[in-house]
């Protein structure tokens, strides 16, 4: 189905599968130096490459901030390797556990274990962070790993298979590429995990196809992230928190602000300083090079669908700019959207561009019930500066991860895990967390010369025993 590597055979996605688990049954215990160098080899291909891939996803997009690619893509994945590297012998040591008076003197460890052969999904919104991202966690807790990477990203997947071929055997790593029917038979493989970052839709297939080998899978979905501005919020303010983690990849990010609940008396005055920080910040969108482009066709009149259907039901659309939506470039300022009602598409659908519908809330308990009553989301974002806002907002509120006073940098945290929640996705990756995601975590139970296990063994009744249910059934 695939090219593994240039020079030899095309290889079916079984038979890359195989490679690599007999290469994992030949080394199941990579030792930290080993990881650690797989560590170093990748960090040194991606700093060797970061201009290619640079290039190549703005050749993908058809135009995409080169700022947006390095700070959102390359850095993430640089900070990544070297939070990993530091802390990478720490995780790897076994943790000593309380063995308890009733097994003693017996003492227990929990080693942690690689799982063997890794399969990853990758997206094509930022193709870079989520792939080299759950690779570098992937093969820090000591697995292999295949990705299959977009079939709408194909200039950036050539440079990341060239640049992961030159430091890696294909029974590490293998890349593989194709349209649905290869993505679909990939999820159907038995890997020891599988990680899918994708949307929700997909995901229920990527599951549902992984059940059947009893995969364990984590799922990186998205939804609808709120964004709860406070009555105490300063609006301009708001605004400049609000904008960059809407306009960030033309909103086509998995934890983007997805729509706003605001005062009802503040809603104009929120658009109104959107506007003004937007021309701060972007002016015009059409040649820009700092605003990037949808990323095809489909996607880019998917979005123009969705305003259609919100202005038809009544909804009024307030551009960011005055200038007409750019067609050939597919380019598309935000579109601020009020008069929203719940049977437009855009409040069914998660939006992932730079699409932002605002509702109004007359009591900040209405907007808490309105973000209670939906599916919990990747991301909540508050906006308030009252630390007793922030506190209940936080308690009477579920979602994968929350930012308060900011928007989307959470994702930027190594040392904190990233996920959702229910229908916006399950487990954690990053960090330690994405270590322990990736390994598995083996209890070992040892005794010594000294037997005290004989003491409960049959025949049943003595002294002893009936002495140790007095003690314990208590």
């Amino acid at each position: 189905m695939n090219m593994v590597a240039e020079g030899i055979r095309e290889l079916s996605l079984e038979e890359v599968l195989r490679h690599q688990r007999a290469g994992f049954n030949a080394e199941p215990a990579p030792g930290y130096e080993q990881r650690r160098s797989r560590l170093e080899c990748l960090k040194s291909a991606l700093l060797g490459h970061r201009q290619q891939l640079v290039e190549a996803l703005s050749q993908d997009y058809g135009q995409r901030s080169a700022d947006d690619s390095l700070i959102a893509d390359i850095l993430p994945c640089i900070n990544n390797l070297n939070y990993t590297l530091k802390h990478l012998k720490r995780w790897m040591q076994p943790s000593a556990r309380h063995a308890g008076i009733l097994l003693a003197p017996a003492r227990v460890k929990v080693h942690y274990q690689p799982l063997g052969v890794v399969g990853i999904i990758v997206p094509w919104n930022f193709p870079v962070m989520l792939s080299l991202g759950p690779l570098t966690t992937a093969l820090a807790a000591g697995n292999r790993a295949m990705l299959k990477l977009s079939e709408f990203t194909p200039a950036t997947n050539k440079v990341l298979k060239a640049m992961l071929a030159q430091v890696f055997d294909e029974s590490v790593v293998a890349v593989i590429e194709g349209e649905a029917e290869v993505a679909a038979a990939f999820s159907a493989l038995p890997f020891d995990h599988l990680l899918f970052t994708g949307s929700t839709t997909v995901g229920r297939q990527v599951m549902r196809a992984a059940a059947a080998n009893l995969t364990p899978v984590t799922l990186e979905l998205g939804g609808k992230s709120p964004v709860l501005i406070a009555p105490d919020m300063p609006l301009a303010e708001a605004a400049t928190r609000l904008i960059y983690g809407k306009c960030l990849n033309a909103g086509q990010i998995c934890i983007a602000p997805d729509y706003v609940l605001c005062p009802r008396e503040s809603v104009g005055a929120l658009v109104q300083a959107y506007k003004a920080r937007f021309a701060d910040l972007y002016g015009k969108v059409t040649d820009n090079p700092d605003y990037g482009c949808i990323i095809n066709q489909r996607q880019f009149e998917r979005l123009l669908a969705l305003l259609e259907d919100a202005e038809a039901k009544g909804a009024d659309i307030i551009p960011a700019t005055d200038e007409d939506i750019d067609m050939a470039q597919r380019k598309l300022a935000t579109r601020l959207i009020t008069g929203v009602t719940e049977d437009m598409r855009l409040m069914q659908e998660e939006i992932f561009g730079p699409l932002l519908p605002i509702l109004a809330y007359d009591a900040l308990d209405e907007a808490l019930a309105y973000v209670n009553a939906h599916p919990r989301p990747l991301a909540l974002y508050l906006m308030s500066f009252d630390a007793h806002t922030q506190q209940k907002v936080l308690e009477q509120t579920h979602s994968g991860g929350v930012c308060i006073n900011e928007t989307v940098f959470h994702v930027a945290a190594d040392d904190a895990p990233f996920g959702g929640i229910g229908p916006s996705g399950m487990g954690h990756y990053h960090g330690r967390e994405g270590f322990m995601t990736f390994s598995h975590a083996k209890t070992v139970l040892s005794r010594g010369r000294l037997n005290t296990g004989k003491l409960v063994h049959p025949p049943y009744g003595g002294w002893i025993q009936r002495l140790l249910m007095k003690v314990f059934l208590r």
